[in-house]
């Protein structure tokens, strides 16, 4: 390919370096032309292995070569013809074709001739490992291969899963896990199961990755007991629709041990970890799908924990900021779509909801922002009024530290009348978990922006960011009010005796009415406002400029906490 521009102020190097960026964007030979001369001033040939290693077409030079060819050619064609009939029945790609599709290119595979000597057909061992590029991205990768044995895990294919991992580890670049496996191989567990450089190794190699380099898992298939860890211990989870489960023991050993009969979906299925457990990020429709959310979700992601989020070209919004104020109703209590304000505020077609079924009341979202990576977190007045309950705290507290562990910007969109009470809720830990969101809130280093909306009611104002929490700036629109609770809630904790004195019904609707008048008096944004309670009083059709200009101005910030080795509250 030729790419005409005006290349010879450069110096040769940059010169180079722009060829070899093209070159590893587009898979294919670059020649830069400059356009004033009109020659070529750098050259940049195609680099990496083919898409498969095989005999292309190139006489090998010697017998030997042919020979190692020719093996790794039959390797490369994986499991024997019944593991292909397998994938074929329940409607799955092969693995190198899954991969051939994920990666632009491929730069090497390892332990391609892990278990070449053994009596059954074990092509690579049911694993494949190597590094490829994804939008000229550099990334590991370990994918399951269904076609040998169900895709269970090995001594061998566990040593290749772990040294990818310490790779990723040292090189400082994501790793992608392309998972479809039955589990461990029961018959070797031996081999595998406690050894101290194998075993759970891979486990703790997620354990020591995490907040270094990002970690996408993406399930194929039905996946039990130790491989079934893996992609929790991933930093975002993709299951891809109909063909994944996952659950910490298949359903023949749930019935073994408990007596109940239950299927894989039932007990594991994407729907349940999306509604229930929280397990999934992103329920993929089917494998294209799965392809396409991989490349848009490493987009917001850096490199590693040193890097910064990719910046995009700045798109405007698909809705006019203009119009912002009119998605807020009137009413305080009055329920609306958060989604319908996000999209005043960031670029078109940025957003990437996470968990979205999951503790709905609480909407944890990637986007950006004037190109920016943003994370968003944003009470859900249309669900349960946006109160915080312990899951959509949990849920939270994940995002913000997920979030601050690889630099990307946090966006706290507050409207909620606060943590919500009650019997239940008590039951379910809503002080031990809801404590989490404000810790994680605390910790986190990275430019945090807090927008009040409307309800800035109780401990929501502390879990969503407010004055107190070395927030960078708090802005509020002129819908908003802040305090300890709302009108109707203060005025019967407070006056409740007083005004059951009054016999007459309509005298005493009255003055309820003239108190909570009083009260909204009290907490009326201009006001605390004017006592520099909040930052910034802003017009909501200035809001994502506001953003976007305060975000850049806090890109460079630092943020230093007292020394200590780490907090004591886990997520």
């Amino acid at each position: 390919m030729e790419v005409t521009g005006d290349f010879e102020g450069m110096s040769e190097e940059e010169q180079l370096a722009v060829a070899t960026s093209l070159s590893n964007h587009f898979g294919t030979d670059i020649h830069l032309l400059d356009e004033n001369s009109g020659r070529v001033v750098a050259t940049r040939e195609r680099v990496g292995l083919p898409r498969r290693r095989s005999m292309d077409g190139v006489e090998p030079a010697t017998e030997r070569e042919r020979e190692v060819l020719a093996d790794i050619e039959e390797i490369l064609q994986g499991g024997p013809e019944r593991g292909h009939r397998k994938i074929a029945e329940i409607g799955k790609r092969f693995v190198r074709d899954r991969i051939d599709q994920m990666f632009d290119e491929l730069l090497f595979e390892d332990g391609t001739f892990a278990e070449y000597d053994s009596e059954e057909n074990l092509a690579a061992d049911a694993m494949i490992t190597g590094a490829g590029l994804i939008d000229g991205r550099k990334l590991f990768f370990a994918a399951n291969d269904f076609t040998v044995k169900a895709g269970t895990i090995a001594s061998q294919s566990i040593e290749k899963l772990v040294r990818i991992q310490e790779h990723a580890i040292e090189a400082k670049a994501p790793i992608l896990y392309l998972i479809d496996s039955a589990g461990g191989r029961i018959d070797t567990q031996a081999d595998n199961y406690a050894n101290r450089y194998i075993g759970g190794r891979q486990f703790y190699n997620q354990c020591l990755m995490s907040g270094r380099v990002p970690q996408i898992a993406v399930m194929y298939g039905p996946n039990f007991a130790g491989t079934a860890y893996q992609p929790v211990f991933a930093d975002y989870l993709i299951m891809v629709r109909d063909i994944s489960t996952m659950a910490i023991a298949s359903p023949r050993m749930v019935e073994m041990v408990t007596g109940s009969e239950v299927s894989k979906e039932e007990l594991g299925g994407p729907e349940l970890h999306a509604r229930h457990s929280g397990s999934v990020d992103i329920i993929a429709a089917d494998e294209d799908d799965a392809y396409r959310t991989v490349h848009r979700l490493l987009g917001y992601l850096p490199q590693n924990y040193r890097d910064t989020p990719p910046r995009v070209t700045a798109r405007p919004p698909s809705e006019s900021p203009a119009s912002t104020d009119t998605v807020i109703p009137d009413e305080p209590n009055a329920p609306y779509e958060i989604q319908d304000l996000i999209h005043h505020l960031v670029d078109d077609g940025s957003l990437l909801e996470l968990k979205p079924e999951f503790a709905p009341e609480m909407v944890t979202a990637l986007a950006r922002i004037d190109g920016r990576s943003v994370g968003i977190l944003a009470n859900q007045p249309a669900v349960k009024s946006g109160a915080i309950y312990p899951a959509s705290s949990e849920k939270a507290a994940g995002f913000v530290w997920q979030c601050d562990a690889l630099n990307i910007p946090l966006l706290y969109l507050c409207d909620s009348p606060g943590y919500m009470v009650g019997k239940q809720v008590e039951r379910d830990g809503v002080l031990q978990k809801g404590r989490k969101l404000v810790y994680a809130t605390s910790c986190a280093t990275v430019p945090k922006i807090s927008v009040l909306l409307r309800k800035a009611y109780g401990a929501a104002t502390y879990a969503m960011a407010g004055p107190a929490f070395g927030t960078d700036s708090v802005l509020a629109l002129p819908s908003t009010e802040i305090a300890v609770m709302g009108p109707e809630a203060a005025v019967n904790a407070i006056y409740a005796n007083k005004l059951a004195e009054i016999d007459d019904p309509e005298e005493r609707a009255r003055r309820e009415r003239e108190l909570r008048e009083e009260y909204r008096e009290d907490i009326d944004i201009r006001k605390l406002a004017s006592s520099m309670v909040v930052d910034e009083l802003v017009p909501p059709r200035d809001l994502r400029a506001e953003l976007a200009n305060r975000f850049e101005m806090y890109a460079d910030k630092e943020k230093q906490h007292p020394g200590r080795k780490h907090g004591a509250m886990l997520f």
